[in-house]
Parts: structure tokens; sequence; C-alpha cells
């Protein structure tokens, strides 16, 4: 949700100034109340969650080792560089440490599903691949964006360069389609829209790199709008399931290749470009303001919004710390049992005694009665 709406923020602030869309003249004042909007949902997200980690720890640590749930981690991190880019203030007023603090969680959370994916057995890459996965990289790529508008150049270029070299690899994974990945739930689908996603930053990421709308973010914007096409003509694909808040996964990356497609056509200005650009910012700020309205909707009124997400049930891995409470028990019940046993044996020991010194009186009473005659 807030990926969404931040990042509309930062569409109608392009559109404010760029030149293709010039002719709407857009007031600052509407990308300003987005981001303000999405500072809010922000704050009341990330305080629901600390609650939930607070009082539900053992379901934040089995999200935290699911397959796709585990994605959606990188996600508040990438709001924040969303709102970081959509901030009123000028960005190269901005310290560059807030830049660092903020892609640290995304590198330490890469460093765990990345290397897992080479050498993670059950949980290599072949094993888990989803769509979901698509938001483990797309970080890389909004970070770059956003450190490069700052002014900084050697992070920016080596998150750009972690984030296509794993980008290709989970492409070709994806679009294999092995026996051995994850099967997704129909109430999931909407994360296949996270295709778009990556390609469409990294294609602004490299022009702002390079100072220019290149070849080489030509190339990855043309992939990213031709991912965009089958996904939107597949309309049944996408039907016969209920809302639910995976439905939001369809705003962040309808948005992101509107703002690339408005990038592009202020390199490339013509009908066809600025037509495309309004197009796709309609559509998504349709969708965006849609889903707002259900998301309300279901939240208020009929109070189904959160229902038990079978479609994604948490593992059944037991905890560490359950395993040492199991084999402490063990251990102790098993000490027990010898202390008993223990205990037992010298009590056994003076029975058994006692028992043979009354047999040997008893044969010796009977053996005086047969003398006396």
């Amino acid at each position: 949700m807030v990926l969404g709406v931040s990042s509309q923020g930062i569409l109608w602030k392009m559109l404010a100034w760029a030149p293709p869309s010039a002719f709407l003249h857009v007031s600052l004042l509407l990308p300003h109340v987005l981001w303000y909007i999405s500072l809010a949902l922000m704050a009341l997200v990330s305080s629901i969650y600390l609650l939930k980690l607070v009082f539900y720890f053992e379901a934040v640590r089995r999200e935290f080792h699911h397959p796709i749930r585990a994605n959606f981690f990188f996600a508040p991190w990438i709001a924040c560089l969303f709102l970081m880019q959509g901030t009123p203030r000028d960005m190269a007023k901005i310290h560059p440490a807030a830049w660092y603090a903020l892609m640290a969680p995304i590198f330490c959370l890469q460093l765990k599903i990345y290397s897992q994916w080479m050498s993670g057995g059950q949980r290599r890459l072949s094993k888990v691949a989803n769509p979901s996965n698509h938001l483990s990289i797309a970080g890389n790529f909004v970070g770059t964006l956003l450190g490069a508008k700052m002014g900084l150049r050697e992070g920016p270029v080596f998150f750009f360069a972690v984030g296509l070299a794993h980008y290709s690899v989970l492409f070709v994974t994806l679009y294999q389609r092995l026996p051995t990945n994850i099967t997704l739930p129909k109430e999931l689908y909407p994360v296949f829209f996270l295709f778009v996603a990556a390609p469409s930053v990294a294609s602004m990421a490299w022009a702002q790199i390079n100072g220019e709308f290149d070849n080489g973010a030509q190339v990855t914007f043309f992939i990213a709008l031709f991912l965009y096409m089958p996904l939107a003509v597949r309309i049944n694909f996408f039907r016969g399931f209920r809302f639910s808040l995976a439905w939001w996964a369809y705003t962040f990356p309808m948005t992101g290749v509107s703002i690339a497609t408005i990038t592009y056509a202020t390199e490339v200005n013509n009908v066809l470009t600025r037509t495309l650009s309004i197009g796709l910012s309609g559509v998504a700020t349709v969708t965006v303001a849609g889903l707002l309205v259900t998301t309300m909707l279901h939240a208020f009124v009929l109070r189904d919004l959160f229902p038990n997400d079978v479609s994604i049930a948490i593992t059944q891995r037991k905890p560490k710390f359950s395993k040492m409470l199991a084999h402490l028990r063990s251990s102790s019940s098993d000490m027990k049992e010898l202390v008993l046993s223990v205990s037992k044996s010298p009590n056994s020991d003076s029975h058994e005694s006692a028992a043979g010194d009354r047999s040997r009186e008893t044969h010796l009473s009977v053996h005086k009665g047969n003398a006396e005659p």
C-alpha cells in the first residue's frame, strides 16, 4: 500500500514539471499531499508491524523464513527510499548518510537471501523462485536512482551491478518455470506484475547515472514496456479470486513503468510517447485510487480485510529455542529415570537379602525339627 501511494507522489511530481505533460498544468500541491499521505501510511503500517513483532514474535520469525513472505521485508525500506525521493525538500540537501542508512538493511537482507539462492539446499533459487523475489531486487535500482540524484557515484553503481546480475538470473529462472519452483497461490497472482518493476526502475537509474537516457536505459525500458503488455491483456488470468492486500502489487509496477515512460518521453518527445506516458499514468492513478477505496471499504465497512491467510501459510519449522527446550526436557526426564533407578536399587538389594535370611532361618528350623526325634 505504501509503495503504491508513495510512487504515485513521485509520478505526479514528474507530471508537474516534465515537458511531455506540461499541458496538464499539474500543481505541485498534489504530489505534496500524496507524500504526506504516504508518510502517514508508513507510520501507521510500521507501528502495527512493530506491535506484531513485540506480541507475536514467533509469527514474524516464521514469516522471515517463508520463501514468499521473506521478500516483503524489503518493502518498508523501498517505501522509505520513495519517500525520500518524493520529499518536498531539495534532495541535494539530504545528507548522504540517510541514503546509506536505508541501503544498509537492504544489503543485509540481500546477503541472507542471495547466499541461500546460491547454496541454500532447500532454499536455493531453483526451489523457491517466485515473482515476489523481484522485491529483493527492485530495492537495488530504487536505491541507485535515489543515490544518483543525490550526487553519489560508487554506492549507486555497486547496487546497480548487484541488482542487474541477480535480476538476470531470477528472470531466466522464473521464465523456465522449473518443476521444483514454488506454486504460487491464485490469490497472489497480482505479484506477477512485479516482473515490470525492476526493469522500469533500472532504466531510470541507469539514465540518472549516465546523465542521459542512452541506449542502455532504452533497452531496459523497452523490456519493462513489453513485459507490461502481456500482463495487461491477460485479464482472465487475474480474475476469479477475492480482494486482498496482495492486489496492491499492481500499483508499484504500473506506476514505475509510467514514470519511466515520462522519462523516456522527455528524451524522445513526440505524439506517441506523450500519449503513452499520459495513458499509462492515467491507468496507474485510477488503479491506485480504486484500490484505496476498495481497501477502505473492506477494512471499515465489510470488515473482512484480514481473513486467515491460507494462501500464504507460515512454515512448520520449529524455532531453535523450542528445540532447545524439548532437548532439555528429554534430558531432565532421562536424569529422573536414572535417579529413580539408582534409588530403587539399594532397597531391592535389602529386600532380597532379607528374603534370603528368612529362607535360611526357615530351612534351619525345619532341619532342627527333623533332628529332634
